[in-house]
């Protein structure tokens, strides 16, 4: 996955995905608003101390 847009289409199924890896996000924190997507990915990657690019990866590798 290199975008958001990949992720939106099966939102539901990668917000629980998420869940299960990274067990510190919070169900708000996976909160999707069109045109936030930015927020979002800012969200994430302060909880797991990660990259995007390397949550991309992990979710790739699912």
């Amino acid at each position: 996955m290199t975008d958001f847009s990949d992720l939106k289409g099966n939102w539901e199924e990668t917000r629980g995905k998420l869940r299960q890896i990274f067990d510190t996000l919070a169900e708000e924190d996976l909160d999707y608003v069109d045109g936030k997507q930015d927020e979002l990915w800012s969200r994430i990657q302060l909880k797991v101390g990660k990259s995007k690019a390397e949550i991309q990866g992990i979710l790739s590798g699912l």
